[in-house]
């Protein structure tokens, strides 16, 4: 983004390259749906891009049966304890340590480890530390939508 604005490189490829710069990476994907992330909703309705009270979220690539995102978590924060119907996730910690809990049970993961996160499965991911937690999720299902949500346990009030 510069001066507020998204920025479209063209090199008379099959496709566009859009160039979406973060705080802690630059991303250059094919795309087109990151030229204007806060305006469009992925291919199942779900946002690209959210903040939430615990952090964020960036969709970074989705087909049929899959998404990708890079999730923030704010130190001190967690995200809910809940399950899905439908996905299964695979975590990558990329930085910061990671306390999750899976079905009951504690697991810390350091940057470069990974969890994975059957369907069903009760699930939490927090942030203990000082600095943001970054970890980069894979889920693979017949239906990513964010509302294949059941929160068991929520810091921020959204139990149903």
């Amino acid at each position: 983004m510069v001066n507020g604005k998204w920025i479209e490189l063209s090199f008379h490829l099959p496709f566009t390259i859009h160039y979406l710069p973060t705080r802690h990476l630059s991303l250059v994907t094919r795309h087109s749906y990151y030229s204007r992330m806060s305006e469009k909703n992925g291919s199942d309705g779900s946002p690209l891009f959210d903040e939430r009270p615990w952090g964020s979220f960036t969709v970074l690539d989705e087909g049929a049966g899959y998404k990708v995102k890079r999730i923030e978590v704010l130190p001190g924060k967690r995200l809910s304890y809940q399950r899905h119907a439908r996905r299964v996730e695979h975590w990558m910690i990329v930085a910061g340590t990671a306390r999750v809990t899976l079905d009951g049970e504690r697991i810390v993961a350091r940057s470069g480890e990974t969890v994975d996160i059957p369907v069903g499965a009760a699930h939490r991911i927090e942030n203990t530390g000082a600095d943001r937690l970054v970890f980069i999720e894979i889920m693979r299902g017949d239906y990513l939508g964010e509302d294949d949500i059941v929160r068991l346990e929520d810091d921020f009030g959204r139990v149903e």
